[in-house]
């Protein structure tokens, strides 16, 4: 059963965050779909939704902390308030955008394990590894993994290559079972895929061996879209 998540990044409003999740709600519900769906607003619009069990509101992103002196950032004081177990930790943009070290990441990571959150963890290479070939890939891939606990129970791994995110480029099927194949040989944890997955390729995407669903960006922030990828994808 395929794992759906949508992750807003920079977009939307507290108000058309709850308009949304309510829709999303509605609809699994009236359609009587039972696959983990996940959403991830911005921190400013988290809030206390009403949801089914299997849709799982968390967090892009927060601190290794309760609370305490750190600037702009938010703790488990501030995500408790609306009972968020659930984050995404190690997304390309934070780590080359932001420049998240993976000891930060690392710190982070277990931070949130020891609360028992579930984590979806992201793993990527830029381009220029890409074109090294698979096996720079796969070790620059690896480097991703130190000091993470692969076994880690309430863990949801994400595959985004860093050159198909937000681009439009989409790996190929034989790119995305190449990297997905040996992971999962490595690793027995669901692994989704992210990366310009849209609307009319979500289904084939996620019909691929060792691809357990999608980690979507700019196609899941229009409600519409959103219902008809989990609407594609509801059967496999």
């Amino acid at each position: 059963m395929a794992i759906i998540a949508s992750n807003f990044k920079t977009n939307h409003t507290r108000e058309t965050t709850v308009e949304f999740i309510a829709k999303l709600n509605d609809f699994l519900t009236e359609k009587k779909i039972d696959n983990e769906v996940y959403v991830f607003p911005t921190a400013t619009s988290l809030n206390s939704f009403e949801t089914l069990s299997t849709l799982n509101i968390g967090v892009q992103n927060a601190y290794p902390t309760k609370n305490g002196s750190f600037t702009g950032e938010i703790g488990t004081e501030q995500l408790d308030e609306f009972n968020i177990k659930t984050i995404l930790i190690g997304h390309s943009e934070r780590r080359h955008v932001l420049g998240e070290s993976q000891e930060e990441i690392t710190k982070k990571f277990n931070f949130y394990k020891d609360l028992n959150y579930k984590i979806v963890y992201c793993i990527g290479e830029p381009l220029e590894v890409k074109e090294q070939g698979i096996e720079q890939t796969l070790e620059y891939l690896y480097e991703q993994f130190v000091g993470i606990d692969v076994n880690y129970e309430n863990l949801i791994l994400a595959y985004e290559p860093v050159w198909a995110i937000g681009t439009g480029v989409t790996a190929t099927n034989d790119d995305i079972k190449a990297v997905h194949s040996v992971i999962k040989e490595k690793i027995d944890k669901p692994l989704l895929y992210g990366g310009s997955v849209k609307v009319n390729n979500v289904k084939e995407i996620c019909s691929l061996d060792g691809v357990d669903g999608a980690l979507i960006g700019t196609a899941s922030w229009n409600i519409d879209d959103f219902k008809q990828i989990i609407e594609n994808t509801k059967d496999l």
